[in-house]
């Protein structure tokens, strides 16, 4: 008897492995980084990972191929056995290779990268360092562990708050060990806007992990799904290894029903255990405070859980500062936020006197003063004041993202002609734009940097054609005495030789080319052919700045050492960006 029960635990312990570590075909979220073709991107991904169509490994056949090179990796290291690919996008889109880490040094790898972790970068600059991590490339082995290396594209990733893109990371990284933290990232970011689903998909997407989080979130999600019978024999797994997490086995049995006992506890413990506790409960409630875990507070706005403002007592100064807080958070609609203020109630003299009787009021209350002296102003010099004074206020208070929608909205009624010179800078930098629109560009064949030779990079045309457009432009800017070459100019022009464009000697005498000061250390790693450590190297230059608001030189350095590199997939978005008339 006592044998045959060893048999059956055995036959279903051997089930539930083969059903745990069973893959479904790979599904593919699309990535927007300066318009990356991720159809391509994916198909090309797919001839250079062949493993990845073999789901069906069983656990005997995956720990025999443990400590072998991954399938995935077509050309032999020769470092490591331990070198994998890591990585999303197709080397050949940014003219990279899958070498581009091999040959530099760690120390220099961390050190600018511990660097750029502490600067608030731009939006160009991350489009490059989505480039320089996210490219599919060997691990580099100088001074530097496969462990850290990860670490740096998992915090970015992290720090990207793209859930697609890290769905995608996850997908095509399908052997890599280290992505715990990137699955917890996305179950609970989707969990927390309560959207149970797309949380539940990345299983579709894994095939390993190690974390006991995860497989509590995998027996929930095959509950879910209706597969009760799967999600038990998982757990009954689980518990015959050795997990014992006596709160969360409470709340499993009272959903597969084999309990009646639920003493309705809410746990913050995570945000897993906090949602099913909602579910068990048909009358949940529970009230943040300001101790409350950021993805409880977003859970329970997107659950509508949240505490309606039109109820709260205003007599409760703790809970308004709250919720001040919270929509800072943006768990509360600004909305939300000002029409409890416009429940206070102020004199008259207190409202004709709005800019000195703030003062005297706690600053919550002063807000909400000045907010209503807001709404009753018509004249558009004082409206700027007092929505100056107010976004002022919040910030002063540490809580400046709760008057930022509101307050656009609020320029948005006034006409750009009607602001005065004292307030441009206020009303430009608190004005939100609408969703990016697609790229439109005017050519202008008087100035050199602006002319139709720009279609060759947006159109990639043959180079003899664009060879005789860029002689005859020049023939026709021979001619006019009074034209001055810029440094664009030279930019344009330097690298349309760099792609092998001849300009005939006549024609170049008409401009001067000054040497770029490219920094010794680039120079270096353009000579070493260091392309990722060199892009990294471009993300801590540009930094902060937008490439549009880059000086000449410094664009010109840029753009020459791109040049050099042969990185000319990145060097033309640049180039895009800097020299039209009209973008």
């Amino acid at each position: 008897m006592k044998i045959l029960e060893l048999l059956n635990k055995h036959l279903k312990a051997f089930f539930i492995i083969c059903l745990f570590f069973s893959c479904n075909a790979i599904s593919e979220e699309a990535v927007d980084i300066w318009k990356i073709d991720t159809k391509k991107i994916t198909e090309n991904s797919n001839k250079k990972n062949p493993s990845e169509g073999n789901t069906e490994n069983s656990i005997y056949e995956m720990q025999s191929e443990k400590n072998k090179d991954t399938q995935i990796i077509k050309e032999e290291p020769t470092d490591s056995e331990k070198i994998k690919l890591a990585g999303i996008f197709d080397p050949e889109e940014f003219g990279l290779s899958l070498d581009m880490w091999s040959d530099s040094n760690g120390k220099i790898i961390k050190s600018i990268l511990k660097k750029i972790d502490k600067t608030r970068i731009s939006e160009d600059s991350k489009e490059i360092l989505s480039i320089a991590l996210l490219t599919n490339s060997y691990i580099p082995q100088k001074n530097i562990t496969t462990e850290e290396f990860l670490d740096f594209k998992t915090k970015y990733l992290i720090k990207s708050e793209d859930l697609n893109l890290i769905k995608l990371f996850i997908s095509k990284n399908k052997e890599l060990e280290n992505n715990d933290s990137l699955i917890i990232y996305y179950l609970d970011q989707n969990l927390s806007s309560s959207d149970l689903e797309s949380a539940c998909s990345i299983f579709d997407e894994v095939l390993n992990y190690s974390s006991e989080y995860i497989s509590k979130f995998k027996i929930y999600c095959l509950y879910n799904e209706n597969k009760k019978n799967e999600a038990q024999l998982l757990f009954d797994l689980k518990k015959e290894l050795g997990f014992n997490d006596e709160s969360f086995e409470n709340k499993f049995n009272l959903l597969m029903g084999l309990s009646s006992k639920n003493n309705k506890e809410v746990s913050e413990k995570n945000i897993l255990e906090f949602h099913i506790s909602h579910r068990l409960d048909e009358n949940f409630s529970y009230v943040p405070n300001e101790n409350t875990p950021d993805i409880i507070w977003k859970y329970l706005s997107t659950s509508n859980l949240l505490e309606k403002t039109s109820t709260i007592d205003l007599e409760n100064i703790e809970k308004i500062k709250l919720i001040e807080k919270a929509t800072h958070q943006q768990n509360y609609e600004e909305k939300d936020l000002l029409n409890l203020y416009k429940r206070f109630q102020f004199g008259i003299d207190q409202l004709l006197n709005a800019k000195d009787s703030y003062k005297l009021l706690p600053s919550y209350e002063g807000r909400a003063l000045i907010y209503q002296k807001l709404l009753l102003t018509s004249d558009v010099e004082e409206k700027l004041f007092l929505s100056s004074k107010l976004k002022k206020l919040f910030t002063e208070e540490q809580i400046g993202n709760a008057f930022n929608e509101e307050l656009s909205k609020i320029l948005k009624e006034i006409k750009i002609e009607e602001i005065p010179s004292n307030y441009s800078t206020f009303y430009k930098k608190n004005l939100l734009g609408s969703k990016k629109q697609e790229i439109k560009i005017t050519f202008n064949n008087k100035i050199v940097h602006q002319s139709k030779l720009l279609k060759y990079f947006i159109e990639n045309q043959e180079i003899k054609k664009v060879q005789k457009e860029t002689n005859d432009l020049l023939k026709k800017m021979k001619k006019n005495k009074k034209y001055y070459f810029t440094t664009k100019d030279i930019i344009l022009l330097e690298s349309l030789k760099s792609d092998g464009v001849e300009i005939d000697k006549k024609n170049q005498e008409i401009y001067e080319v000054n040497k770029p000061d490219i920094p010794y250390d680039m120079q270096i790693m353009i000579n070493k052919n260091e392309t990722g450590l060199f892009l990294l190297r471009l993300v801590e230059i540009i930094g902060e700045d937008k490439v549009t608001d880059l000086g000449t030189e410094t664009l010109y350095f840029i753009i020459s050492a791109l040049n050099q590199i042969n990185l000319d997939p990145v060097r033309d978005k640049i180039l895009l960006k800097v020299l039209p008339l009209k973008v």
